[in-house]
């Protein structure tokens, strides 16, 4: 594994931990069960996704390089999958889908897809360095 993949595994985990411990000591100060609405599944499962992705367009850098924003964007729609698939039929038991069950799933996507996006950024940067 590339010391840039581990470094952004690492970074991401850190952040996504940090992150989360705001997020539910946040529900728990308004007074909402901390760990209800699938908040742990959401971090998981962005942050697993988010690596991958990482990973894969670490290793795709050289051979599609001039296809990685688009292999970016399918990767993201690979998390509106995850969520359309894992997530939402979870939330939509009860008819609706409230804003702890959105914001569960959306508050660790917006920051993976943030730091993704700087990851992709310094990829990108590397690959015309290279050129």
């Amino acid at each position: 594994m590339s010391k840039k993949i581990v470094l952004f595994s690492v970074r991401l985990v850190i952040i996504a931990a940090l992150i989360f411990y705001i997020h539910t000591e946040m529900l728990r100060f308004l007074g909402y069960p901390p760990y209800k609405s699938m908040i742990m599944e959401g971090y998981y499962a962005n942050v697993i996704l988010a690596i991958f992705i990482f990973s894969s367009l670490s290793f795709l850098q050289k051979k599609f390089s001039d296809q990685l924003g688009f292999l970016f964007m399918a990767g993201s729609l690979l998390k509106f999958a995850v969520f359309f698939i894992f997530f939402s039929p979870q939330f939509r038991e009860d008819g609706d889908i409230s804003r702890l069950e959105f914001l569960s799933f959306f508050v660790p996507y917006l920051l993976c897809l943030f730091l993704e996006t700087l990851g992709v950024v310094k990829i990108l940067n590397s690959s015309k360095k290279e050129e």
